[in-house]
């Protein structure tokens, strides 16, 4: 018996067959009914599946409403943090060029705390295809302003309405693209009706498209209604976006190089070959040019775990790097981590450093074996933390009262007053570090000058080995405090 019937419209193949999101209702999305973001997908699947590059598709969701998107697409999925797809795009299209790299991201996410990933890959002119859903809001927080809620529009954050003089104008992200260069493919589209949802999904294939044949940047900015957060019913939310969104964001294309031949592809630079770094770091080598690595100092695996805390402006980051530098010298496993406040000098300041005979699953260091306090508010702050039978070294001449442990090894080094008869503060960090080499032997002075002499000035060399001297000579003499 003949077919009397034809399936022209079926759930698109780069959709999974089950969302598995949630233990029920499996057929559908969670978006709330009249939501943009199910009939983006709809559209997006369908261009990756017309253009045969399912395989090839890789889909950089951050967060926001469509956070969701790796239950529904069957392709490389990607979760970025909020803002940043642009950025891991830019590394997943370099470092797979022959993958399709598509980012789909909101208008909180894109235009606000994303603003500067978006301007620098489209300046750069990466090759990716970028989905801007634009509703004017911040849908998943519950309806704050966002950088492109309009003049007047009442949300969270703005309950008498956006006012220029408070929050400035919306930002017009196709406009503002388009002053750069490099950026091959922009238009700016919506979902307000049947006929506009049709361009919408032309856009949408043409800015995949742009991308199979290495074309470079393409953005297509959807206009989209979000009947829930504006308190409307899905027909009142495109009726809202064709009278009120539409005049604010002018629909129509703002950058078309398409009809242009491709360009050349061009070579991307090259990272440099592990065995050049110890060249270009000016690693010491031996006369045969290996470079010379001591034993393990134990038969026991090494894990050291250095928390290193002062005031900014105490050399306390350069006193991580030189430790990592030294301890990878000595053919450790090593990391360094920074972390500072606002103020580079005067602003609170610490650093993480492991040293390993075994590689490094984190370089963050919540339990320290070795804590490098070089002022009071440090020590307060990070004692606690020192495991039993820790070491901690403290820039001061007593300790205080009330910061002593009785399951940790103490030591007090008034390096401040040191490094001043020797006629310069800034080296209290390098008596404290001559303390711990002394007190632990895990690194040798050796190794602490060959990362001194590549990573500061030559006229400082021989006032920091001097005050490396000093500082073990505090520990070789004894002058302990607590315990």
């Amino acid at each position: 018996m003949a077919n009397l019937y034809e399936v022209v419209e079926s759930r698109a193949r780069s959709f999974y067959d089950r969302f598995f999101r949630k233990d029920e209702l499996q057929h559908q999305t969670h978006y709330c009914p009249g939501c943009g973001h199910g009939v983006v997908h709809k559209l997006l699947a369908r261009a990756i599946d017309e253009l045969g590059i399912q395989d090839r598709t890789i889909l950089i969701s951050p967060v926001g409403c469509s956070v969701f998107a790796y239950y529904y697409f069957d392709v490389g999925n990607i979760q970025a943090a909020h803002g940043r797809a642009p950025a891991v795009a830019t590394g997943v299209k370099r470092a797979h060029p022959h993958s399709i790299v598509i980012t789909y991201q909101g208008d909180g996410d894109l235009a606000a705390i994303g603003t500067a990933e978006i301007l620098h890959a489209a300046n750069r002119g990466e090759h990716l295809t970028v989905l801007f859903v634009n509703n004017a809001i911040y849908g998943m927080t519950g309806g704050q302003m966002a950088p492109t809620t309009l003049v007047g529009q009442k949300t969270t954050t703005t309950p008498f309405g956006r006012t220029v003089a408070n929050e400035g104008f919306p930002l017009r992200v196709c406009e503002l693209l388009a002053a750069l260069e490099a950026p091959v493919y922009l238009e700016r589209v919506a979902l307000g009706d049947n006929k506009m949802i049709m361009r919408t999904a032309r856009a949408i294939r043409r800015a995949v498209q742009n991308q199979v044949e290495g074309r470079g940047f393409s953005l297509v900015e959807i206009l989209s209604p979000c009947p829930t957060i504006w308190r409307f019913e899905p027909p009142e939310a495109r009726r809202w976006l064709r009278e009120n969104m539409i005049p604010v964001f002018p629909l129509g294309v703002y950058r078309d190089r398409t009809k242009e031949p491709p360009p050349a592809p061009q070579e991307l630079s090259q990272p440099v070959p592990l065995e050049q770094i110890p060249d270009i770091l000016k690693i010491p080598k031996d006369e045969s040019g290996i470079i010379p690595r001591r034993p393990t100092l134990t038969s026991e695996p090494l894990d050291v775990r250095l928390k290193i805390a002062g005031f900014g402006g105490q050399g306390v980051l350069l006193l991580g790097q030189v430790i990592a530098e030294a301890g990878m010298d000595a053919g450790f496993q090593v990391s360094w981590l920074p972390s500072y406040g606002p103020e580079m000098r005067a602003g609170t300041s610490h650093c993480h450093v492991r040293i390993r005979s075994q590689p490094i699953d984190s370089p963050v260091v919540s339990q320290p074996t070795v804590l490098l306090a070089l002022n009071e508010p440090s020590l307060r702050k990070f004692l606690s933390q020192v495991v039993s039978g820790g070491w901690v070294f403290y820039n001061g001449d007593t300790l205080p009262a009330d910061c002593r442990r009785d399951d940790v090894k103490l030591v007090t080094v008034p390096a401040t007053r040191i490094a001043d008869e020797l006629g310069e503060l800034r080296v209290a960090n390098m008596i404290l570090l001559g303390a711990w080499l002394e007190a632990t032997g895990v690194l040798t002075t050796e190794e602490i000058i060959g990362a001194l002499k590549r990573l500061v000035a030559a006229r400082w060399l021989a006032l920091d080995q001097q005050a490396l001297t000093r500082g073990r000579q505090v520990v070789a003499a004894g002058v302990k405090g607590g315990n």
